[in-house]
Order: structure tokens, then sequence, then C-alpha cells
């Protein structure tokens, strides 16, 4: 086994690479929770063997480079501790309250927090004299940073002069691009052929650490204050939440999520609820920093050599990590789209195991060039499938021969091939299985006719058993079909048969949802059921007709026309009917159409409706429920714990903004009494 100071040594050397590669060069190699696991695995020996400990395991971030002259911190620039659940974040609190203690101040009110995003930027130090920018400095080891003043004097919104003399200040931050700018940049590198960026952090950072401050200039970048370091003690502020209104006054972009709480409940309840919503915010974030409000308090908690005692950092449950690659391989989707997904050894991200994920398509595998046996990095962002990123190099270790996309189907053997200028390959057997099998599961999914008990298995079940070829014979299945089945019992079997029975009703627009209908989903799904009630009258439309339907262009009529007129589609129709299926989209003329034509967003939860409820009721009185907010849309319905991208949105464009509480008023009125500010 190796020693443990042996191993120190082996994690010294790869945090040292690591961390050049992530704090000098803006290209690191591996995610930040593998880059936080070696740190950790290095303190936890120190901390069992004093004796190895060293003063470099200490360091904050790296030594500056050369490239730009060195810049020592009037004050250091402390790193953050960071924990990784709540209880961690529990003790921290403790170990606070245990600090105050011992330094005689009352901890018996509720301690003052502040619960701030942990944005994925480039740390950043400017410096005023007289309210006037003199020179701004990067984080470096903490201790000496580089001087990127004329660098910082191209960010847009940051201030060149405070508007009133208080002698030396430093204002700390993040700069960082935003989402939509991120998208931007990108977009503007592959069109001009240049490098594209794998994420935001890295594209910031590498913005604005260019010789040229004409680059920099030319990047989207953005800084966020968080800190003001009075160093010639000329200011009044009691708590941080008076510095964040200070900065705020000078002109900084303070972040407008941070939130003040009492006592550690609320803490942890803050903390937890920018873990939810962490995809609603305009940037990214990997976490929070929850600070002491009180400024007097903080000097009395003091610091370490890299860390205040008075801050933390809650790091959330990486969306990035790294594993190996064990094969690709094919899979077969119901419109015959063959998509490559990777085979893994299993890793934990973002809070769930993943053993697969996708690789997109043919030219996703050239571009990243990811091989079986490759180290490489995986990413799984909420509830987005899981997606390789790329592979990482491992020094001295031989790569495997490049993957070479099938031409044939892995089901049916028939030909795989590519349409037009399309990126995606498609078996082009009408009759291939695995089609089969995915339109049926498909059709009796949640977001269709959501039909219990008839999953996957299920479905490859009766498949195999020639119980059914097509969605239209589930509805001819008696229990007496199933109960010889394995799996089946009389009960499951009445179960089953019973669920399906009840699809029958389903209205037309699930239907249209479930038929799996190219480029028809349920927004317009809802919108040709609405307008034509029964699918005769949708099959007999015209073109143009279709066409006329709001919310429908030329590409889903012309999907609908033709799928209407397909012999198979007429077939299989007409077994639906046959065997009892409604085929109709019911009106219910008691709610009335208070929002006929009118779109309505609802963003965070509403008392007594899911999510489906809440749209379902805008659409049942004549509303739509689009997903994003625009300046056609009639109102924005804010629930709790609401996605702020929305809310913003809606305040950016002028359209009113409506609470929870008189979502019942807007159903029954198609008005509401009040505004939210």
């Amino acid at each position: 086994m190796t020693s443990p100071a042996t191993r120190a040594a082996q994690l010294r050397e790869v945090i040292t690479r690591h961390a050049d590669a992530y704090f000098v060069r803006d290209e690191p190699v591996i995610p930040d929770a593998d880059y936080d696991a070696l740190v950790r695995e290095l303190r936890d020996i120190e901390r069992e063997h004093p004796e190895l400990a060293s003063e470099e395991s200490q360091r904050v971030g790296a030594p500056a480079s050369t490239v730009f002259s060195p810049v020592r911190h009037a004050e250091a620039m402390l790193s953050l501790d960071n924990v990784f659940d709540v209880e961690e974040l529990r003790s921290w609190s403790e170990r606070v309250v245990k600090g105050l203690d011992a330094a005689g101040l009352d901890t018996e009110k509720l301690l003052q927090f502040a619960v701030e995003p942990k944005i994925d930027g480039l740390a950043l130090s400017i410096t005023y004299r007289d309210g006037h920018l003199v020179q701004a400095a990067t984080r470096g080891d903490g201790r000496v940073g580089e001087d990127v003043t004329n660098n910082v004097r191209t960010i847009a919104n940051v201030p060149h002069q405070l508007g009133v003399a208080h002698g030396v200040v430093e204002i700390r931050g993040e700069v960082f691009l935003s989402k939509a700018d991120f998208e931007r940049l990108n977009d503007h590198q592959r069109t001009s052929g240049a490098k594209v960026f794998a994420n935001a952090r890295n594209a910031a950072a590498g913005s604005l650490r260019q010789k040229d401050p004409a680059v920099s200039a030319s990047r989207p970048l953005s800084f966020l204050a968080y800190q003001l370091v009075d160093l010639e003690d000329r200011l009044s502020l009691g708590t941080h939440r008076a510095t964040l209104a200070q900065l705020s006054r000078w002109g900084f972009l303070v972040a407008p999520e941070t939130q003040f709480v009492s006592g550690v409940l609320a803490m942890i309840g803050a903390s937890t609820w920018f873990e939810e919503h962490r995809h609603d915010l305009t940037y990214d974030i990997d976490g929070t920093v929850i600070k002491v409000d009180d400024l007097n308090y903080r000097v009395a908690l003091g610091a370490t050599s890299r860390a205040p005692r008075w801050a933390i950092a809650r790091k959330f449950p990486p969306e990035e990590r790294t594993t190996r690659l064990r094969a690709i391989e094919v899979s077969i989707g119901r419109t015959g789209r063959a998509t490559p997904y990777a085979v893994l050894e299993p890793v934990l991200v973002a809070g769930s195991r993943v053993a697969m994920a996708t690789l997109h398509n043919e030219d996703q595998v050239r571009e990243k060039d990811v091989r079986p046996g490759d180290l490489v990095i995986v990413r799984k962002a909420g509830d987005v499938i899981p997606e390789v990123v790329g592979a990482v190099p491992v020094e001295g270790e031989a790569r495997g021969p490049a993957w070479i996309f099938p031409r044939t189907c892995p089901e049916c053997a028939g030909e795989l091939r590519r349409r037009g200028e399309e990126s995606d390959t498609y078996c082009v057997n009408p009759t291939c299985p695995a089609q089969q099998m995915q339109k049926i599961v498909h059709f009796a999914s949640r977001g269709a006719l959501d039909i219990e008990g008839l999953g996957e298995q299920r479905v490859a079940q009766l498949l195999a058993h020639v119980l059914i070829s097509d969605v239209a014979d589930l509805f001819r299945l008696a229990a007496a079909d199933l109960s010889e089945l394995e799996g089946f019992g009389e009960l499951s079997a009445q179960s089953l048969v019973a669920a399906i029975e009840r699809a029958k009703d389903a209205p037309l627009s699930r239907i249209l949802v479930g038929l799996g209908i190219r480029h028809v989903g349920p927004v317009a799904a809802r919108e040709l059921a609405r307008e034509f009630v029964t699918y005769d009258a949708l099959a007999q439309a015209r073109l143009e007709d279709l066409e006329a339907v709001e919310g429908i262009g030329p590409i889903i009529a012309q999907s609908v026309y033709e799928y209407a007129r397909d012999d198979e589609s007429r077939q299989r129709m007409a077994r639906m009917a046959a065997a009892g299926v409604a085929l109709f989209e019911p009106r219910d003329s008691a709610l009335g159409a208070t929002l006929q034509g009118r779109a309505v967003v609802v963003t965070g939860s509403v008392e007594g409706y899911s999510r489906d409820e809440a749209t379902a009721a805008i659409v049942a009185r004549g509303g739509t429920s689009p997903g994003s907010v625009s300046a056609k849309t009639y109102c924005v319905v804010v629930g709790e714990a609401p996605g702020s991208a929305k809310v913003n949105k809606a305040r950016d464009v002028g359209v009113p903004l409506i609470s929870a509480e008189s979502f019942e008023e807007l159903l029954a009125t198609g008005s509401w009494s009040a505004t939210l500010e």
C-alpha cells in the first residue's frame, strides 16, 4: 500500500499541475469537483499526519503568471472553506456560535446571515483612490495577483468613478459571463471559425487575462461585487446588508437574489433554495456563500491562514465528474433516429448515479474525439440527460482507435442513413422493432396518454408475444390475453386493461401528442385540437386551414397534413375509432373563455395546482401557457420559489406580475385586482 507521505507527495504534484491549468492558463483539465476531491484527500492526510503538513497545501489559488505585472494585495484575498451538505453547514454554524461566545459576544438572539449565490467566475479586486479607479488585480495566490487594470476598464458595468471620494477602497467580486452572453459569444466564435469555449467560467477568465485590452473589450464581460475593503476606515458600515447597499449606490451590480435571514434554519433553507433554483438564475453558480452579516462579529471570528471563519461556501452536488468510457453504443428511437450513447463506469453526478450518457450524434462524437477506454468528463445539469463533454488526456496512457459510426441498425440490421444536411442518422426501415417499441412507449407515457403500468418492459413483453404491433392494438387487449404472461396475475392483468380502457376517453390533444407526429408537441397539439375538435375534422382539413391556426407554422402544418393522408396512419386511426377511442377535444362551456387567445406564464408553485394542472386550467379557459416570457405575454403568475429569469424578463418587457393568490381570480374573470411590484 502507498504510504501517507508518498500519497501526499503525489497529490501535491497533481494539485499543483491542475491549479496551474485552472488559475493560470484558464484551461482546466478536470472538473472542479474532482479537483476539490484531491485537495480534500490531501488535507485529510495532513490532519491525520501533522508532520506531513506544508504551507503549499494552505495556498489559495496559484502563483500569478508572468504575462502581467504582479500586484500585492493590501489585504489578502482569502479563499473560502467548503461544505457539501446540510449537516456540515450546521456544524459550521455551531463553530461560529462557539467563536462568538469565546469572544464574549451576545449569541442569545438569532444570528443574522447573508446567503449569496456562489457565482462561477474569476475573482477580482478593484482599487479606487479618492473615487477614481486606479488598479485592478486578479486573486493570484491570495497575496499577489496580476495587474489587469486596462482590461477591467473595458468591462461595461465597472464604474470608473464612484462619484464621491472615500480614501482608498477595494471592491472585490467576480468577473463572469451571463448564460445568454456566453451563448452569444460561442455563436460568434463558431461563425468566425475561432475556438469554442467549454464553459462560461473559462471564457470569462480567458477573456479578462488578455495582453490586448481590445480583446477583453470585444467580450461581453460583467462584474458582480460582493465585498468592500475600506483600507482607510472612512466608511461607517456595520453590516453586509449595508455594504451591498453602498456598492449598489456606487453603481456596482450585486446579486439581486441575495437573501438576509435570521437563524440557522432559515439560513439552511435559503441555501437549499439556491440549489433548487440554480438553473433559473441568469448566470452559472456552483453553490452558495453564507456570511455572518454583522461586520464586528466578523472581526471577532477572524480567519485562518487561508479562509475567514465568518463565511463558508456550500458547494452543490457537482454537475461534472470524470469517469471511464467503457463503450459507445447506438440506440434507435421512435422516429428511427440513431443516437450514440456512452456506457460508463458508474459515477455520482448532480446527486444521481450515472452509468450512461448521450453523445448526441455522429458529428459530436467526431468533434469531441472520445474513444472507448478514455477518461472522460460527464455533465448532468438538473433534469437534463447526462452527456459526455470530452476526453481527459492522461499522460503516458495510450488511446484506443477512433470510434466509427455503424452503417447498419443494431436492432434490425437495416440501413442507417443521414437525411440531407441534418446531423442526425436514421434507421430507414419502417418495421424496425426498436422504432415500434419506442412509439408505443411514448404513446403510453405520462406526457401523452399516461397509461399506468405500461412501461418499456411491459411493451417489450407484449411485442415479443405478438399481442400488439401498433398503438391501436392496445385498445383490443383483454385480461385473458395477459394473464398467462410472466409477471401478470389476474389482478394486474385487469388493472392494465382498465388503465387502457380509461385512456379511450383521453382528449384529442393528448392523442396527438402520443401519436408522435413530427414537430407536434403539447402546445401545437392543444391548438390543433381546440380548433378542429375531432380527429376527422383535423384529418380532412386543407393545408391552408392548418397553417391558419395560431401557433401552427408551415412546417407543423405540412407534417400533420402528410400524417393524416398516410395509408398506415389512416388504418391506425380507423382501428382506434372502431375500438371506442373518443378522438375529440371536450369543451367545458361552464368554465368560459376568460383567457381566450392570451398567453399566461406560471413560475413557481401555485397552491392547489401541480404544474400540469395550472397549465390545463389556463388552456381550458382558452389561453396558452408557454414556457418563456415575451412582450406578447398577457401576465406572469408568480408562485412560491419562482424562477428569477422569468420574473426579470417580465419586468424588462413590461409584462404584469401577479401573485399566486390571484390565480383563481384570473381564471374566473381574466383579470386581477393588483399586481406585484
